[in-house]
């Protein structure tokens, strides 16, 4: 069986490419997860997002164990069969959910006590919980269990934060064991304070772990202060490892990530705007429900190959849009996956290239030349 392991192809500057070996295959890198939060892409089958590039997946605990229930998924077996995804799957460990959306909580240093936001019910949710879940998932890539606060919050607050999900990072390690095939990555928190970034670094890696995300930003911070942390974080975690940018983002975040070194990310961003009408293309975002796109016959990118630009105009996506169809979310859903994905394929192969800042230079730029208002 294939062990999982990390291959650094090339670097340019801080960006890298590389690819990730798992059992159930390789994760090109720079890589954008698309999020099947509770074990489906919204919108879209799972066969149409590997249509799109994508190599990976992430889906999350905090949902799946409060509904179907992780145990009934194990039974039905695992969560590769249960939606009908045979590549790699990346599982979030509940900790950001049960912070930003459980009710009721009680933190300890035990874990978590919460209330579910579906239906009420009391739930605990610790490190060794967080594992076991996953474990019956049967995901390919673990995160430990951590704490992450919102930003901004004071330094005593995010230090003791930080502090406690390292306790539980050494935890979340014990509780894994040791699994051949699977991975088990630990998340660095510490805010935008450098120092305490630092620290957690050092400890996740005198813990040891199959590759290190970088948690606790895009929680309110703004794009200046977390590009101003990414120009330091990522370099102090292990260089031979992946390093994983925990909810982002946007295109020019997604940019601006791996041009200080970070090799994964994930959002709902795409396949959310897809829902609500927006469609991202090299020139900027369009949003399909204007009127100003009724009568126009031209597809929402020329350069696109993607389904809802070979086969429809503005003009339809902007009825369907606006008749409320369920095929509205689907075009542009797969629309918006499949550009985030040829922007991986862009950035990889400049990376390869040792052309990155004229590729970067190229990106910003057509965005700015275009007519397309951004979000």
């Amino acid at each position: 069986m294939t062990e999982f392991s990390f291959t650094l192809k090339a670097t340019d500057g801080q960006a890298r490419t590389g690819v990730i070996h798992t059992p159930r295959g390789e994760v090109r890198t720079p890589a954008f997860m698309p999020v099947g939060t509770a074990a489906t892409v919204k919108a879209m089958r799972p066969e149409s997002v590997r249509e799109t590039g994508a190599d990976i997946l992430l889906g999350n605990t905090y949902h799946l164990m409060l509904r179907p229930g992780a145990e009934r998924i194990a039974r039905l077996g695992g969560l590769h069969r249960f939606m009908n995804w045979e590549r790699p799957i990346l599982t979030d460990s509940g900790g950001f959910q049960v912070m930003s959306l459980a009710e009721l909580r009680k933190l300890t240093e035990d874990g978590v006590t919460f209330r579910s936001h579906i239906d009420g019910s009391r739930h605990t949710l610790t490190p060794e919980r967080s594992m076991e879940i996953q474990r019956l998932l049967g995901s390919d890539i673990v995160m430990a269990f951590d704490e992450c606060p919102a930003l901004p919050a004071d330094r005593a607050r995010i230090e003791d934060s930080m502090r406690l999900s390292m306790r539980w990072a050494a935890r979340s390690r014990e509780a894994f064991g040791d699994r051949p095939g699977h991975a088990l990555f630990g998340i660095q928190q510490g805010g935008l304070e450098r120092d305490l970034r630092a620290d957690s670094a050092a400890a996740l890696t005198n813990i040891g772990f199959d590759g290190y995300a970088v948690g606790g930003l895009a929680v309110g911070e703004g794009q200046e202060a977390m590009f101003a942390c990414l120009d330091y974080a990522p370099g102090m975690l292990p260089a031979d490892k992946p390093r994983y940018l925990m909810g982002v983002g946007k295109p020019d975040d997604i940019v601006g990530a791996v041009k200080r070194g970070i090799d994964m990310m994930d959002c709902v961003l795409p396949s959310r705007s897809g829902r609500t009408g927006q469609a991202f293309t090299r020139r900027g975002v369009v949003n399909i429900k204007n009127a100003r796109h009724a009568d126009d016959p031209r597809p929402l990118d020329e350069a696109c190959g993607c389904p809802a630009c070979r086969g429809y105009s503005r003009a339809y996506l902007h009825h369907v849009f606006r008749a409320g169809e369920i095929l509205s979310s689907m075009l542009l859903t797969w629309h918006n996956l499949h550009y985030y994905q040829e922007l991986m394929e862009g950035m990889r192969q400049a990376i390869a290239a040792g052309s990155f800042d004229a590729w970067e230079a190229g990106f910003h730029a057509g965005r700015s030349e275009g007519d397309i208002p951004p979000l």
